[in-house]
């Protein structure tokens, strides 16, 4: 794995600015890795790695980095919980219970916040004040870790071709088993009532 330096360098290229967002991100995935055993997610391990993410804020691009995790390959995933947390999936650890694979959960704690002021008090500018103190953190003060076992299906796979289906009302193309069947028909999503627009 690169350093913390580097990390938060290509974090930054990514996102655009470096916050304490991405600070935060970028160790709390180097920890879930570590925590794994996963030493080279770009490389040999790239396919051994699935991330759900809880919240869309910076902190998920800097996972995304370290993890090399995309939603593009089907290896990131999105939980909109509004939760600074992961969790990392070791496709390589199934349970022993079908569909069944072991992740380590990590999540920030509030407490982090108080920590970095007064760790730092003399630093006005909050974000600036958590981000040094973020990197200087022990992962004990950071993060809560827990052991957790993620049902993954096949479909859910990073590589996995299934079947198309069309939908019947709109004629667009749903993929991955999202179709909805309804009074005998095959729907998608938007067309059996559950959207997150308006046609106008």
């Amino acid at each position: 794995m690169k350093s913390l330096d580097e990390y938060l360098r290509d974090a930054e290229q990514a996102h655009g600015h470096l916050c304490a967002g991405q600070v935060l991100g970028v160790r709390l995935a180097m920890l879930g890795l570590q925590k794994l055993g996963i030493d080279d997610p770009r490389g040999k391990d790239r396919k051994r790695l699935v991330t759900f993410v809880e919240i869309d804020r910076c902190a998920t691009d800097a996972v995304a980095v370290v993890a090399g995790c995309r939603l593009g390959k089907r290896a990131l995933k999105f939980r909109d919980w509004g939760k600074m947390a992961a969790t990392f999936v070791d496709l390589q650890a199934a349970t022993g219970a079908e569909h069944w694979y072991r992740g380590i959960r990590i999540a920030a704690k509030e407490s982090s916040k108080a920590k970095a002021r007064s760790m730092h008090p003399e630093i006005e500018n909050k974000n600036q004040q958590q981000m040094l103190a973020y990197r200087e953190m022990s992962d004990d003060d950071l993060f809560a870790t827990e052991w957790v076992k993620v049902e993954l299906r096949p479909e859910e796979f990073p590589g996995y071709k299934g079947e198309r289906i069309v939908c019947e009302a709109c004629g667009e193309g749903i993929n991955f088993g999202r179709e909805v069947r309804r009074e005998g028909k095959t729907l998608c999503r938007a067309c059996s009532g559950d959207r997150y627009y308006e046609p106008v």
